[in-house]
């Protein structure tokens, strides 16, 4: 593995320099993840890179399984204490539009390095457009189908995030070596999660 980490990590280092290698074999997937979504997130649904348009647990654990190696990215967000909950989601989905922009150009820097099957997913509900096209969509009563995908504004860089595609992120991170922890408050500082699936 570290022959196959000299190049391409430091490649990918000059484009995000919190960056881990791993094994996907320590990717976790698990069919519960995606209840958190359904249940609980206000964004189920009304983006591309949620469910029920991203792949199943069962898809992703297929597309791993053609991978050995991964790169986990860590982005770190400070709190703000003077900023009132709600601002601070907004502030959250900030972070989420550079993990998004950032995961596309490791993406791209890995392909271009010769990693012609780097794949990237971010973390959080896409944030890259005010509206989503399938939330207009929704708005107007239209029908949904599974190919309105090709609707979407961002198609190059939006990526699905991992916890929408079944990844139970908080196992996979302690699998690699971090500590996540779940935060109590949006006052605290938070850190986010990007995934490159590399070869």
């Amino acid at each position: 593995m570290i022959k196959f980490s000299e190049g391409i990590i430091s490649e990918l280092k000059a484009v995000h320099e919190d960056l881990r290698l791993i094994p996907a074999e320590i990717i976790v997937v698990s069919d519960w993840v995606r209840l958190k979504c359904r249940y609980g997130c206000d964004n189920y649904g009304k983006h591309l890179g949620c469910p029920p348009f991203t792949p199943t647990p069962d898809e992703t654990r297929a597309v791993i399984s053609e991978y050995r190696y991964a790169a986990l990215a860590r982005f770190r967000v400070a709190a703000d204490p003077k900023m009132a909950a709600k601002q601070s989601r907004r502030a959250l989905s900030s972070s989420a539009v550079k993990v998004q922009k950032t995961m596309a150009d490791l993406e791209r820097t890995a392909f271009l390095a010769g990693f012609y099957k780097a794949f990237s997913l971010s973390a959080m509900p896409c944030a890259l457009c005010e509206t989503c096209v399938i939330e207009e969509m929704q708005k107007k009563d239209q029908a949904i189908f599974p190919l309105d995908g090709i609707k979407c504004r961002n198609k190059d860089i939006m990526r699905p995030s991992m916890e929408a595609c079944g990844i139970d992120v908080f196992k996979t991170l302690t699998n690699a070596g971090f500590k996540p922890e779940v935060l109590k408050s949006t006052r605290e500082n938070a850190e986010l999660y990007g995934l490159i699936l590399l070869d």
